[in-house]
């Protein structure tokens, strides 16, 4: 998966680069604030796609004494940090020009370089979003988008395809305003379409957000792969109750498992050592991005269980 990840992101930002030049020469010889907000735009892509093959790079180190469980949470920080970014740069500066614009209006001159421009960026945009969509879509499977995206694990993939979406949306929105300032004579479309640019940054930076907080903070494996690990388990003749299946992405092909589970009272040491080493191979060979596995043998938990069937802690409300 690093590898796909690693192209998307080498193909957005070598296309990134190049219109980044190209929009700052062209606002700068037409004086359109839609055009500025655009160059400032795909400049905060750059930025944010060398961040990204940063973190990339950071997550495939080695765990060391102080980290571990290794460094796959990296790019789920530098993810976060991407998102924060678009909101704060992107997002920011192109509200600000957008204002200013529309309150001191400025003539667009020589139009047809903005069209030219804008036509050629959505060129280039579009052939990297084809890139990042066909690399998304082949680890979608059968999900949804939407789905895939809040189920993915791996944000350096979905936040890609949301700057390559938000970069061409924004070339329209910066087209439909200088068309719009030229044939109207009113200069101030070109501020509004600053303005607009500047909130479809906002909101996906807040959508990216979002997405990624959860990775962050620590979250679950999928429930399929808990639910099949708890069957493993229940199957295992050695084991008489499942207790708890904790587990916790570590980056995008670690996921780390604690199993607590009730050990028959009559297995010696040497077979309750030996059943647990099956138990973790078996688990790491049906689920490949299960890395470490913790299995503790503990009496079977109280009655008062949680809703998904968990052992309740002292106080806890059982959803009953």
């Amino acid at each position: 998966m690093a590898g796909s990840s690693t192209r998307v992101i080498v193909a957005a930002l070598l296309g990134n680069t190049a219109i980044a030049v190209t929009k700052f020469i062209a606002a700068a010889l037409t004086g359109s604030s839609a055009m500025l907000s655009e160059g400032i735009h795909s400049l905060v892509d750059t930025g944010n796609q060398g961040l990204l093959l940063y973190g990339l790079r950071q997550a495939r180190r080695p765990p060391d004494e102080e980290f571990p469980f290794g460094h796959g949470k990296e790019i789920y920080f530098w993810s976060f940090v991407v998102a924060i970014l678009i909101f704060a740069v992107g997002a920011g500066v192109s509200l600000y020009e957008g204002v200013h614009h529309v309150l001191h209006p400025r003539t667009i001159e020589n139009p047809l370089i903005n069209y030219v421009v804008l036509g050629l960026a959505i060129l280039f945009e579009g052939a990297a979003w084809s890139v990042a969509l066909k690399e998304f879509g082949h680890h979608k499977g059968r999900m949804g988008y939407l789905e895939a995206v809040h189920r993915g694990k791996d944000p350096s993939l979905f936040v890609v395809l949301f700057e390559d979406s938000a970069a061409i949306l924004g070339l329209l929105v910066a087209l439909a305003g200088v068309g719009l300032a030229q044939l109207t004579g009113q200069a101030w479309w070109d501020g509004v379409a600053s303005v607009v640019i500047g909130l479809i940054l906002g909101a996906t930076a807040l959508w990216l957000a979002y997405e990624t907080k959860s990775l962050l903070i620590g979250e679950a494996a999928p429930r399929p792969v808990v639910q099949g690990i708890r069957a493993l388990l229940a199957g295992e003749p050695a084991i008489r109750h499942v207790n708890e299946v904790l587990t916790m992405h570590m980056g995008p092909d670690f996921v780390l498992v604690t199993i607590s589970a009730d050990f028959r009272d009559d297995l010696e040491a040497e077979t309750l050592e030996q059943t647990i080493e099956r138990l973790d191979r078996a688990i790491k060979a049906r689920w490949p991005e299960v890395k470490r596995v913790f299995i503790e043998a503990e009496a079977m938990c109280p009655r008062r269980r949680t809703a998904d069937g968990q052992c309740a802690e002292e106080g806890e409300d059982t959803g009953a």
